[in-house]
């Protein structure tokens, strides 16, 4: 989603944006189409790998550490046009050769964000033995457990080198970017938030709540690492209040049929943001439960964005967000979760003024604008040390703070 918006958000401000992702990985998981179709924008050209190794070219890259079976359409694709940026996101089955893949002339500003710990943990998540949150690495044995092959590359030294071909690796979340730095990741990683469209309309003029019935909502990806089971198993001791769910994934069945004999649970399928303003606004507070480190929680600002404040495990990236718009309750156990939901539920006064807060903390930290005005900042400042002219220079400076802890910003004209 991050990928979507800020591709689209660069275009409608008049920048050429092309886009290379890998179809055959996605099909790894999801044999069908996305249930859920997005807009394209006239200004971003998507460019889908295929090829007709099937599974075998994944494996190829995943233990070779290079794209073999879509190397040609990549380097095409870089002959195409003199770019300015090439900004990395997830190249888990792209593999780590291709941060070294550049423009003529090596002008490009080459950026990468960690949307995951994959350049620290093979498994990607931090989710030890397919059991548990990983609290230090012993990554051969985990693999095994997780019945993938071990990628001896791992421990070759490749992915410093290639790593070293990039400028400037950013974190959604300044806990993130400790992870790196505490794993042994070779490059510094900085802190450059998410951001979410603005949803000014979706509690100024909400369409009607879901229900009458006061409820708290979980959104994500039905699968063991969200949590959604622990609150399955709380809510058994709730009485007053129904759970909503909104999400799909490859646990939806066992989960459904966990919470079938609790009338207070309700799930609702995948639903498009759109659908889910009104579910975010209406909701008493969004609830977080992951059991791994996540890298940041975007669940937690689309829920800012609709003045909705949040509960969330106290691990990972989830209570920063919190802490820092002030606007939610973190827990440790069942007991710290049924304490929040009920202080929650029974003190509107202090629920609504975190919900407040959770807005006033969206507007300055994490919105399109915010975000540019700190992205372009990166940008420019990367291409004046390492151009000595360059057209990233002429994006335009201004004062406004990005997020926390950041300093002067920029906003980019196209």
């Amino acid at each position: 989603m991050y990928v979507y918006r800020l591709a689209h958000t660069l275009a409608g401000l008049g920048h050429d944006v092309d886009v290379i992702h890998n179809v055959d990985a996605f099909h790894l998981q999801h044999p069908a189409e996305p249930k859920i179709a997005f807009a394209e924008h006239p200004g971003v050209r998507r460019h889908e790998l295929r090829s007709g190794w099937g599974r075998l070219g994944l494996l190829a890259t995943h233990q070779s550490g290079r794209p073999l079976a879509h190397q040609k359409q990549i380097e095409e694709v870089f002959r195409s046009k003199p770019y300015d940026v090439v900004h990395y996101h997830n190249i888990s089955l792209l593999g780590p050769d291709v941060l070294r893949y550049g423009v003529a002339g090596g002008r490009a500003v080459k950026i990468y964000t960690t949307h995951e710990h994959w350049l620290v943990c093979p498994m990607h998540v931090l989710w030890k033995f397919s059991e548990r949150a990983c609290e230090k690495p012993e990554c051969m044995e985990c693999v095994l457990r997780g019945l993938r092959p071990p990628q001896i590359w791992r421990s070759s030294g490749f992915l410093a080198r290639c790593a070293h071909h990039v400028d400037r690796f950013v974190s959604p979340s300044r806990f993130t970017a400790r992870m790196h730095a505490e794993r042994g990741f070779s490059q510094p990683v900085e802190h450059l938030p998410y951001f979410i469209p603005r949803a000014d309309a979706d509690w100024q003029h909400p369409q009607p709540p879901p229900q009458d019935k006061p409820y708290f909502l979980f959104v994500g990806r039905l699968e063991r690492i969200k949590g959604l089971d622990t609150l399955i198993e709380a809510w058994r001791s709730i009485d007053n209040y129904d759970l909503l769910v909104a999400g799909g994934g490859v646990e939806e069945e066992a989960l459904r049929a966990q919470a079938s004999t609790n009338p207070r649970i309700r799930f609702l399928g995948q639903l498009t943001q759109s659908q889910l303003g009104a579910v975010y606004h209406h909701a008493i507070a969004v609830i977080v439960p992951s059991l791994t480190y996540e890298t940041f929680g975007m669940i937690l600002i689309e829920a800012f964005a609709r003045k909705t404040p949040a509960i969330a495990r106290n691990l990972g990236a989830l209570p920063e967000v919190i802490q820092d718009a002030q606007a939610g309750f973190v827990y440790d156990d069942e007991a710290g979760l049924l304490d929040a939901v009920e202080r929650m539920a029974s003190d509107t006064a202090t629920r609504n003024d975190m919900g407040e807060r959770g807005y006033s903390a969206f507007e300055r930290w994490w919105t399109p604008e915010a975000h540019l005005r700190l992205y372009a900042s990166f940008l420019r400042d990367t291409a004046r040390a390492k151009l000595s002219t360059s057209p990233l220079h002429e994006w335009h400076t201004t004062s406004s703070p990005a997020g926390p802890d950041s300093s002067a910003r920029t906003l980019p004209k196209p």
